[in-house]
């Protein structure tokens, strides 16, 4: 398996991602050493677009080669720029499979993707799939607040994450505003309350000199640290910190029942329309929501919630550990409307000053 990055500067690309015709000429956006975005696959390999770390990812990518004998070349990047690079290329990408950190960014480019085939996503609930069957959900994860227990009670916490922007937090929180998963939250918090309430949050935050992190494990490492005082992240991320350092001081912190800040999201895969191996990427994709799960539950680093869950997976002691994924009520958001959403929510992120 190969691995190639993709040069591309974040918020100048992402914030273009949504407009379907869009020029992005100032966005770096060649996946290879030479600048042309042409694969240098062969005929035999599968060209993966991924928008999920390297570390988290590669083992299990590597257990698909071994079990199927296809080859990947594996092209990382975050899940924004990579949206923007695939409607930067249009028919000409050299992209079989997209496989996105969060259900916005691949929403963003959903009109690149063909429908899934029939039996590949059925048995992922239907709320973590695209609703046109054009992607599907592979990993769950819920945003939570994250806490320093040594300076914190649970009842010293808000009931919502709107709460959050109380003057008493001024200094003390920490957040990552160009993080695929802060962006699909603001989505979700301007479908769930409206525009005017997401621009008072995000202002709340910039006004309460919120830290700025590039993604959310710095922001778990700095509440344990005592840097700040709690932070806004995905649930998933205290159990790393956690596995590296037992008495870490940190824990998650759920909202009320039906509160935006308890959004679940998801991990999506899909295969563009243009993918030159349909067979080895519907091979690829049905791995991922079926074999795959048991790698995300027994191997992963990140405790994200598998969306296939086995009598095997409901057994395991890691999984077990998670928090019922239904016991927390999420806002009444559809993930399909996600994507048609970031463009608007990078540019409210960036016109309140929490990123430029």
């Amino acid at each position: 398996m190969t691995a190639r990055p993709v040069r591309t500067r974040l918020l100048p690309c992402i914030a273009l991602v949504a407009v379907a015709a869009f020029t992005v000429a100032g966005c770096g956006s060649d996946s290879d050493d030479s600048g042309s975005t042409k694969s240098s696959k062969d005929d035999k390999t599968l060209v993966v677009y991924s928008g999920r770390e390297k570390k988290l990812v590669d083992p299990l990518y590597e257990r698909f080669e071994e079990e199927t004998g296809i080859n990947l070349e594996v092209r990382y990047a975050d899940s924004p720029e990579m949206a923007a690079q695939l409607l930067e290329e249009g028919d000409k990408s050299p992209a079989d499979v997209f496989y996105s950190q969060d259900a916005g960014a691949i929403g963003a480019v959903e009109d690149l993707l063909s429908d899934l085939p029939a039996g590949v996503a059925d048995q992922v609930p239907a709320e973590y799939r695209d609703d046109k069957g054009r992607w599907t959900g592979v990993t769950g994860r819920i945003r939570t607040l994250v806490y320093n227990t040594d300076e914190l009670e649970k009842s010293d916490l808000p009931s919502g994450v709107l709460g959050v922007t109380d003057p008493k937090w001024k200094g003390k929180i920490g957040v990552a505003p160009t993080n695929a998963s802060f962006i699909a939250f603001v989505s979700a918090l301007r479908l769930a309350e409206g525009e005017d309430a997401a621009r008072e949050f995000l202002e709340g935050l910039v006004a309460n000199e919120a830290k700025i992190y590039p993604k959310n494990g710095p922001i778990v490492d700095a509440v344990a640290k005592g840097e700040v005082q709690i932070g806004l992240v995905n649930h998933y991320y205290i159990y790393e910190k956690l596995a590296n350092d037992a008495n870490a001081p940190v824990a998650n912190h759920f909202f009320q029942d039906g509160d935006v800040g308890n959004l679940v999201n998801v991990s999506a895969i899909g295969i563009l329309k243009t993918a030159s191996h349909r067979k080895e990427a519907e091979q690829l994709v049905d791995f991922m929501v079926h074999d795959g799960q048991d790698f995300i539950v027994e191997e992963a680093p990140e405790r994200e919630y598998p969306l296939v869950v086995s009598a095997d997976i409901a057994s395991n002691p890691r999984y077990k550990e998670l928090p019922p994924l239904d016991a927390t009520e999420g806002p009444d958001v559809d993930l399909s409307d996600l994507g048609a959403e970031l463009e608007k929510s990078v540019q409210l992120i960036r016109e309140s000053g929490l990123a430029t």
